[in-house]
């Protein structure tokens, strides 16, 4: 067999096993090679309500409190848009500075988590999120009248109904696992930070729906039942 007549059978061979090689690929990509590469977990995967188990007990020991509730949409078991409601209450008589604070009112929040979890078919959930919140509340605050140790004179103060707002920002971490069926119980650790605010006109109020004890930045948790639907 001459060098001609051996290249022309391996290029024969070479384009028969090409052909071979194509129709093989299309008949796996038709049946199970390619299906492997799509997300095995759909675009929306349901949804889930849940609401915080902890705010009514600190209600209930203490002098501020919250209850909330929330909606949260499951995208890929990997996304969680999520918009919280709540409504946030407190009557608290300081005892040494004697000044009477009282307030309630609903906040809202909107944000997003991350599942940080590789497996995304887990029922068990680690997130990271981002949330904006806001409240507009009204406040009372007063002091008994009390003699003014400087000038003698009767001194005191006290407002009522007085229109107060804040914005924050929070960063959040949690775990969910799930605990039969639908019903999962989670923890979250929050970082809040104020970002704006406007307060009484005899300044900080004690206590802010939703965000907690005044202050620039503050830690607060959640305690949350979820069901998955």
């Amino acid at each position: 067999m001459t060098l001609r007549q051996n290249i022309s059978t391996f290029i024969s061979r070479l384009a028969l096993s090409a052909a071979l090689l194509m129709a093989g690929l299309r008949a796996d990509a038709q049946g199970k090679l390619f299906t492997i590469a799509k997300d095995s977990v759909p675009l929306l995967n349901g949804f889930a309500v849940s609401f915080d188990a902890a705010g009514p007990v600190i209600l209930a020991l203490s002098d501020y409190g919250e209850y909330e509730a929330a909606v949260r949409l499951n995208l890929h078991n990997q996304y969680f848009p999520i918009v919280e409601v709540g409504y946030g209450m407190a009557e608290h008589d300081d005892e040494v500075t004697e000044i009477y604070y009282k307030t309630e009112a609903p906040y809202f929040r909107i944000g997003c988590d991350l599942n940080l979890l590789k497996n995304k078919h887990s029922a068990n959930r680690l997130y990271a999120g981002l949330r904006y919140a806001f409240t507009s509340y009204k406040v009372d605050i007063s002091r008994p009248t009390f003699q003014d140790p400087v000038w003698g004179w009767d001194a005191g103060f006290s407002v009522s109904g007085d229109k107060c707002n804040q914005h924050w920002a929070e960063v959040v971490l949690g775990l969910d696992t799930r605990l039969w069926g639908p019903l999962h119980l989670g923890w979250s650790v929050r970082y809040k930070m104020r970002l704006a605010h406007t307060d009484s006109s005899v300044g900080n109020t004690w206590y802010v729906p939703g965000y907690g004890k005044a202050g620039d930045t503050r830690i607060g948790a959640n305690f949350n039942v979820i069901i998955d639907i």
